[in-house]
């Protein structure tokens, strides 16, 4: 229990605050407007066809900041607020996916490191709530030790997540700057929002790094 405490416990609670942070601060800035009025779409179209990028279809998608960009489909996703909003939060959003089509592009390693661990994650993720039921209602070791190696399958995938997910948001940034788009006076709305949201992927690694020192420190009982 003393384990739990000092390790699972607090990541909880890291994560809950950095939802709270990202959540506050989109609401606080998709109610101020761009000066440009232009929406995120058509942000994120302006950023990638000055990098080059041609072949990748913007598509609104439902749901609440489910943005995303699929590299497998050269598919860019942004959800309603954001595809038609423009408001510094819904500009923000869709240049930072846009960030994630220029690391496509380019061949940014971190971007590829990550999509060849997909196959694995997406394994690992769906064995996991079944290996660690099995492990602490039945004590089954084999099953605890199976679940330390899936978690440390999670916990590398969110370490090369990190400088993805900043990286897009620095390409964001510079993007909005140099295109006109945002305004160096606007550009704090848009900072906060995107630091938030790189909040959330920082605390999903300490919490999947948490899980497993406390399943490897299980194992070892």
């Amino acid at each position: 229990m003393g384990l739990f405490l000092l390790l699972i416990v607090p990541t909880m609670i890291l994560g809950f605050w950095a939802q709270h942070r990202v959540s506050s601060a989109y609401n606080q800035w998709k109610r101020v407007p761009t000066r440009s009025r232009i929406t995120g779409r058509e942000a994120a179209d302006a950023v990638m066809r000055n990098a080059g990028i041609y072949d990748v279809d913007i598509v609104e998608v439902p749901g609440h900041l489910t943005d995303h960009y699929d590299p497998a489909n050269k598919r860019l996703a942004l959800s309603r607020e954001n595809y038609r909003g423009y408001s510094l939060a819904a500009v923000g959003v869709a240049a930072h996916e846009a960030g994630h089509a220029i690391q496509h592009k380019v061949g940014y390693k971190a971007l590829q490191a990550r999509m060849s661990l997909i196959p694995l994650t997406t394994i690992a993720s769906q064995a996991l709530p079944f290996v660690i039921l099995g492990g602490m209602f039945f004590g089954a070791l084999g099953l605890i030790k199976l679940g330390v190696l899936c978690y440390a399958v999670l916990t590398v995938f969110q370490l090369v997540t990190l400088p993805v997910e900043f990286d897009a948001s620095k390409r964001a940034r510079v993007q909005l700057a140099k295109l006109g788009i945002v305004g160096q006076d606007e550009m704090p709305g848009v900072v906060k929002t995107l630091n938030a949201a790189g909040m959330t992927y920082v605390a999903a690694f300490v919490s999947s790094l948490a899980n497993l020192l406390y399943l490897f420190a299980l194992s070892r009982d």
